[in-house]
C-alpha cells in the first residue's frame, strides 16, 4: 500500500496510486497474404494479445503540489493519467482519491457548429457553474483565451490550437483540488503559455494538486516542483523536479 500519511510539512495526501497495473487486450488480425485477385489472412496468426501498460505504479500525490509527467510516447503516461481521472479501469491495484480529479478540457461538451461564445457557456454549465456564474466569468474566460475576435465564429473553423486555448480557458476558470493537465501547454504563443504556467502555479497555491504530462521540459521545469518519469509502464523515477529531468536527458 502506498503512503497515506501526510507529508513531513503536514500536508495532507490527496491521491494515492497503490500498485496500479492496467492491462490491454489487443487483437492480432493476422498477417495479409495475396492469391491471385482476392486477399486472404493467415489464421493462425490471429489472437488476442495482452498489452501491459502500466506495472505496478506506486506513489502518493499532496496538496500544493504540481507534479510533472514525463518519459517517452507510449510510456504509459496518458494511461496513468485517465486511470486516476477512472476513464480507465485499473486490472490490479487501485487509485484513491480525496475528490474527483479532473482532466482538462470539456472537449467532450463543446460542439465545432455553435460559436466560441456558446460554447463558453456550454462548457462553464459542464463545469458546474450556473449561468449567472458563467456570465461573471465570461469576459475573463475569452481575455485569458485571447480570442476575442474569433467568438462569435463557429469552432470548426478555429485551429487546434485556438480550440485548445479556449478549452484550457474554460476548464481553468473553475478552482480545482485536483487538476490534470496533458500537454495542454504545448499550444499557443509564448505569451500565452507563460499565463498557462502562472495559472496553473495559482491552482497549486490555493491547495491544488495539479498534475502536468509534457514532452517540453521547459515547461515542466516552471511549473513543476516534483516530477515523476514513466519508462515502459513502470515508475523509473520520482523525485525533485531538477533531478529527475537531468536524469531524463541523459538516459536519451
Amino acid at each position: 500500500m502506498a503512503e497515506t500519511t501526510n507529508h513531513e510539512d503536514g500536508r495532507r495526501p490527496v491521491v494515492v496510486v497503490d500498485n496500479l497495473h492496467v492491462d490491454y487486450k489487443v487483437m492480432a488480425t493476422g498477417r495479409k497474404t495475396f492469391a491471385g485477385a482476392y486477399k486472404l489472412f493467415d489464421r493462425r496468426a490471429r489472437g488476442v494479445r495482452t498489452v501491459s501498460a502500466l506495472k505496478g505504479v506506486s506513489f502518493t500525490a499532496y496538496e500544493n503540489e504540481s507534479i510533472g509527467i514525463i518519459g517517452s510516447n507510449g510510456s504509459g503516461k496518458s494511461t496513468l493519467m485517465r486511470a486516476i481521472v477512472g476513464l480507465t479501469p485499473a486490472t490490479k491495484g487501485a487509485v484513491y482519491a480525496s475528490s474527483r480529479p479532473n482532466l482538462l478540457g470539456v472537449g467532450a461538451a463543446l460542439l465545432k457548429e455553435l460559436s466560441g461564445e456558446k460554447n463558453v457557456t456550454l462548457g462553464g454549465l459542464a463545469l458546474g457553474f450556473s449561468k449567472k456564474e458563467v456570465e461573471e466569468k465570461y469576459d475573463e474566460i475569452v481575455s485569458f483565451s485571447g480570442l476575442g475576435e474569433f467568438m462569435e465564429l463557429p469552432m470548426r473553423t478555429y485551429s487546434s490550437g485556438m480550440s485548445a486555448r479556449l478549452k484550457f480557458a474554460i476548464a481553468t476558470s473553475k478552482e480545482h483540488e485536483i487538476l490534470i493537465v496533458d500537454e495542454a501547454l504545448s499550444v499557443g504563443d509564448k505569451d500565452f503559455q507563460k499565463r498557462s504556467e502562472e495559472r496553473i502555479r495559482g491552482i497549486r497555491e490555493k491547495a491544488g494538486t495539479v498534475f502536468l504530462v509534457s514532452h517540453s521540459m521547459r515547461s515542466i521545469r516552471d511549473t513543476c516542483n516534483r516530477v515523476i518519469w514513466i519508462n515502459k509502464g513502470e515508475l523509473k523515477m520520482d523525485g525533485d523536479a531538477k533531478d529527475v529531468i537531468e536524469a531524463y536527458e541523459q538516459s536519451k
